[in-house]
Formats: C-alpha cells, structure tokens, sequence
C-alpha cells in the first residue's frame, strides 16, 4: 500500500506547483498617433537581428503577424517570402534600422516598384528576445534491470523585453513604440519521469504587444 499512496502524494504536489507558476507582463505604449489607413493596404511584421547578442526570433515575429491577421482589418505580409522577394535589401546587413535609411532605400525604384504593388503601408519593426535568467537544482536519471526512472527538481527562469516601432512610409513618419515584458519561472520536478511546467513568458509577451497594436490599428481609422 505504501508503494501505492506515495506516488500519489507526489502527483498532487506536482499539481500544487504547477499553480506557483507565475507570469508578469508590463505593457507599455507611448507617443503612438493613429493615422487613417485605407482598403487593402498592407502591414508587415519584421525582427531585428542586426545585434551581435541577438536575434529576435521568428516565432515571436509570426506570433505577432498571426494575432494582428486575427484581430485587425489590416492584411499582414510574411516576413520569409518578403525578406526573399526583396534579397538582399532585408537581410540584417542591409537592412534599414532607421527611419532616414529607409528613405534612402526608396529611391531604389526597383525596391520602391515592388512596395508599391504590395501596397505595403506599414512596417513594425520588433526589436528584442526571451532568455533564461537564472536556473538552479538537478536532475538525475538512471537505468537498471529492474527499470529505471529520474528523480529531483529544477528550475529556471525567462524574462522577455521586446519593442516594436511603427513606420508609416505613406506618411513617412515613425508612429511610434511599443513594448511588452514579460517574465516568470519554469519548473521541471521528476520522480520516475521528468514533468515540465513551462511558464509562457515570450507567449505572454506576444500577446501583450498584440493588444496594443491591435487596439492603435482597430482605432486608426478606416474606409471598410
């Protein structure tokens, strides 16, 4: 009976743990002014992976396009078959960080003929990633004739800090930024088989910038 109750007792503090998980996200808006858009132009959704440390991650990138595709009026460009289609002009050596440079792209007719017959009104700019923070305790696996299993506790921690800018290149004028943080701790206890609780901070994080460019596109204005 022993053998019985423990791993019992062990499963429902598991499912006590999974309650401490904790995800915080701060949001933050500033200067952001809603221009009039119109019928079928376009936005498009790129990360920033000009930075040695770093690359925004496309996950976090699709994530944002998927909920603005969802929730707006406004059609959202792929970032892949844009980056491709304009080669080399968006890759992160080329690519224009600043509003000027972007301007300075748009004299390229070439570059400006293809914008143009997307009817590409804006680009986010999101700048920004998720790591891990700090980590801490172990886990041990072994194998015997008799079976074998994992045993102990870790955990780790994620912080998000993401930005996005707005540019609107029929006005050609920055809109304004947005930025989302988010951060919260894992946890991975094991007794026979590992258990993940995964806190969802660069999910959080998404839909935390997604509720606010969604809200600056839904009031923006519209001929729909």
């Amino acid at each position: 009976m022993y053998q019985i109750i423990k791993p019992l007792k062990i499963l429902l503090l598991i499912g006590l743990l999974q309650g401490c998980t904790s995800v915080v996200v701060d949001e933050h808006k500033t200067s952001v002014t809603n221009s009039q858009w119109q019928q079928g132009e376009q936005a498009l959704v790129l990360g920033r992976r000009h930075s040695s440390n770093y690359e925004t991650e496309l996950s976090l990138v699709s994530c944002v396009a998927d909920e603005l595709r969802s929730n707006t009026p406004i059609e959202v460009i792929d970032e892949l078959a844009f980056i491709n289609q304009l080669y080399p002009w968006f890759e992160p050596r080329t690519a224009p960080m600043r509003l000027k440079d972007m301007k300075r792209l748009l004299r390229n007719q070439q570059i400006a003929t293809a914008l143009q017959q997307r009817n590409l009104r804006y680009i986010i700019w999101i700048n920004g990633n998720t790591e891990t923070t700090k980590s801490s305790g172990s886990i041990g696996c072994a194998i015997s004739v008799g079976g074998g299993g994992c045993f102990g506790f870790g955990s780790w921690e994620k912080e998000s800090d993401y930005q996005a800018t707005i540019w609107d290149l029929k006005e050609s004028k920055n809109l304004g930024e947005i930025s989302a943080d988010a951060s919260g701790t894992s946890y991975m206890p094991a007794v026979i088989i590992p258990i993940p609780l995964i806190a969802r901070v660069q999910s959080n994080a998404c839909e935390a910038m997604s509720q606010q460019l969604t809200g600056f596109f839904n009031t923006g204005g519209s001929d729909r």
